[in-house]
């Protein structure tokens, strides 16, 4: 199946000072986003209340949901606990209770504990907190960090794998492109002030490992297409490669998202976020890899030399250094 003439010759390449101009203004926009407005950090990252409340009959999580929103808290997050009868309830605390905590003193929890059971007992008098806790800002803050980390250290796996199996050139490409990816993906969501919590950062992992896949599909067809011609311009293979590889790459966005849509509207609150920024990055990945990561590559100077196999026989066709 395919969308494009797989001999399609749109000139990709020939566009690549505005599409590079694009993506350096998005980068730029999406640094000053996310160090003015900031990520709307959840409860996993700013620390909040936890509770676990246990139902003597099955109880739907959507009914639990309803009773917190109409006492007031519409921004609880509620999940179950592999059963029908035990849901976990998460929340920002109010602010009351943050300046309690700012202050040095003991967060009552009894008493926040209290006006949850109140509130679904109105609707169902089988509820009972079965236990509660605070859970700190630190531990966020850790939470944070950690998160940093597993990305930077996804993106150098990625960068040490590409040269491995193909040349530093194209290393230097897929990092330069998964960073603005991550980065443009990351100012969506300060735009919008989407609430940034576990689910989303474990998002932002995938659409890291989501990305690269097109980009070595592309690149892949890059060396195959340096070894077999005999005489071609570097854009000219960079830009045929690009046009070989572009129905597979929209048809794998396509469904991809179109998963990603339905998990958005089937899958409940708890699994919106992770979903969104899934859909964003699949938007992202997808135009990087067709207008951002080959130019790179050509800007870099890549070559057929740097992908020719090193022989006895040919060792003139060693790689550069």
């Amino acid at each position: 199946m395919e969308i494009f003439n797989h001999d399609s010759n749109i000139p990709f390449l020939g566009m690549r000072k505005y599409s590079i101009a694009i993506a350096l203004f998005l980068m730029i926009a999406s640094i000053v986003l996310v160090a003015t407005k900031g990520l709307n950090y959840g409860l996993d990252f700013n620390g909040g209340v936890s509770l676990v409340v246990d139902y003597d009959q099955p109880v739907q999580i959507a009914d639990v949901r309803a009773a917190l929103t109409k006492g007031g808290l519409d921004h609880a997050v509620v999940q179950s606990l592999g059963g029908t009868r035990e849901v976990s309830i998460r929340m920002q605390p109010k602010d009351d209770v943050a300046a309690e905590q700012a202050s040095g003193g003991k967060v009552n929890l009894d008493r926040i504990s209290d006006d949850v059971l109140k509130m679904l007992q109105a609707t169902r008098q089988d509820a009972k907190i079965k236990s509660h806790e605070f859970i700190s800002a630190e531990v966020g803050a850790e939470l944070r960090s950690d998160g940093t980390v597993a990305a930077v250290f996804v993106i150098l796996g990625i960068m040490a794998y590409l040269w491995i199996r193909f040349e530093r050139r194209f290393a230097i490409a897929a990092v330069a492109t998964e960073i603005h990816d991550v980065l443009v993906t990351l100012g969506i969501l300060a735009l919008v002030q989407r609430e940034f919590d576990m689910t989303v950062l474990a998002s932002v992992l995938a659409v890291i490992g989501y990305s690269i896949n097109d980009k070595v599909v592309v690149f892949d067809r890059i060396r195959e297409l340096f070894r077999m011609a005999r005489k071609a311009e570097p854009e000219e293979i960079l830009n045929r490669s690009i046009n070989n590889t572009l129905s597979r790459t929209i048809i794998t966005s396509l469904f991809t998202g179109i998963t990603m849509a339905a998990l958005y509207f089937f899958g409940g609150p708890a699994v919106h976020g992770f979903a969104v920024t899934m859909l964003i990055g699949i938007v992202v990945g997808t135009l990087s890899s067709i207008f951002v990561a080959s130019p790179i590559l050509l800007w870099l100077g890549v070559s057929k030399q740097d992908l020719m196999p090193v022989t006895k026989e040919n060792p003139e066709l060693a790689r550069r250094p």
